[in-house]
């Protein structure tokens, strides 16, 4: 290899350089996708410029993000859905080991999913873990930006917290970039988790059903004004709505299955708003009792 590097003019380490930039583009390009897709669905006739001003990527101009919305099928003039199903930019996606699985205990799956809250004129991300059999939020994040490290990784953290896991835990989520980052995908295998993917939202409803959830029947009423208000009251979201009775549980409540099942946790979601305030640098704000 080092012959190849002296043809083309160019030292190895400026190559690994030039390579690991290009990678973290494109893992930067499938995070950005998800959520210009998500804004779109609610206003489907929106264009890419007025997508553009409303998300203001500091890491991508404008006519680059034109070409961007464009070259990912977002065109307004094309009367076909704008959700792609195939991968463009030729990036990691993990096959989906959730499709027909027969769902036995706690700890056997968990979704996740990273959706937005608009606050003025400024967009926040929101990231939920929830166990698929007790439809219980094990873990969750609030981040003002798109990065890994303030999305996928806190809120998986937060659920290895509150968890105790054996070898083989399904971790299913769509395609986004954050879900098969080198630090996410780390994580994982650290914990033996298997990684799982669907390539439409089609093939994660669960965790797509727990976004709506959140933001229409708690934030939607709780009307948080800053960003620090919107990191307390995800936490009152969570913690109720992990306490209110679900359907598919026989009307008793996550937290209570949870407790009729005999988990294990070392702690829940809730008994970490603490530690995820600081994570945000707002650890001087009191929690919600």
């Amino acid at each position: 290899m080092n012959a190849v590097y002296r043809a083309i003019g160019i030292t190895k380490q400026a190559f690994h350089k030039r390579l690991n930039r290009y990678l973290h583009t494109m893992d930067e390009e499938q995070q950005l996708l998800k959520v210009v897709q998500d804004i779109r669905n609610e206003h489907p006739g929106m264009g890419a410029r007025e997508l553009y001003f409303i998300i203001q990527p500091s890491w991508m101009g404008r006519d680059r993000f034109e070409a961007f919305c464009f070259k990912n099928g977002l065109k307004i003039a094309k009367k076909r859905s704008f959700i792609r199903t195939t991968n463009s930019l030729g990036v990691t996606r993990f096959d989906n080991l959730v499709m027909g699985i027969e769902l036995t205990r706690v700890n056997q799956v968990w979704v996740s999913d990273i959706t937005y809250y608009q606050i003025g004129d400024r967009f926040y991300y929101l990231t939920f873990v929830m166990d698929l059999y007790s439809r219980y939020i094990v873990g969750y994040s609030v981040a003002d930006n798109l990065c890994t490290e303030h999305t996928t990784l806190p809120s998986l953290k937060m659920a290895l917290r509150g968890r105790q896991l054996k070898p083989g835990l399904i971790f299913h989520s769509d395609g986004g970039g954050q879900y098969y980052s080198k630090e996410f995908r780390r994580l994982t295998a650290r914990y033996k988790i298997l990684n799982s993917m669907g390539k439409t939202p089609f093939e994660n409803p669960n965790a797509e059903r727990i976004n709506g959830i959140i933001k229409n029947y708690y934030l939607s009423h709780f009307l948080p004004h800053t960003y620090a208000e919107l990191v307390k009251q995800t936490a009152r979201a969570v913690r109720n709505y992990n306490r209110r009775p679900h359907g598919s549980l026989g009307r008793v409540s996550p937290e209570k299955f949870e407790q009729m099942q005999n988990v294990e946790m070392c702690t829940s979601p809730e008994h970490s708003v603490k530690s995820d305030l600081a994570c945000h640098g707002l650890a001087h704000i009191p929690t919600f009792s």
